[in-house]
């Protein structure tokens, strides 16, 4: 089962556009510092694993981040 459809509002549609275009942003900074991060450490597989660990648990974070803002929006009346 699938919880009733909630009807959103426009303001809501455009803040949760906005918090999608901003999460993406900050996951796309983060994707292209760590990945610059991984490229030097190339030679040393331990850190590039590490790094590529963090870059996975800083996404998850930031998911996570923008569902729980956009849950706030969709509760909001």
């Amino acid at each position: 089962r699938t919880s009733p459809t909630v009807k959103l509002t426009a303001a809501q549609k455009k803040e949760l556009a906005e918090l999608d275009s901003q999460y993406a942003a900050k996951i796309a900074g983060r994707e292209i510092a760590l990945n610059a991060e991984i490229a030097k450490a190339a030679d040393d597989f331990a850190k590039e694993e590490s790094l590529r660990a963090q870059l996975v648990d800083e996404r998850k974070k930031l998911l996570a981040e923008l569902e729980g803002k956009k849950e706030q929006i969709r509760s909001a009346k």
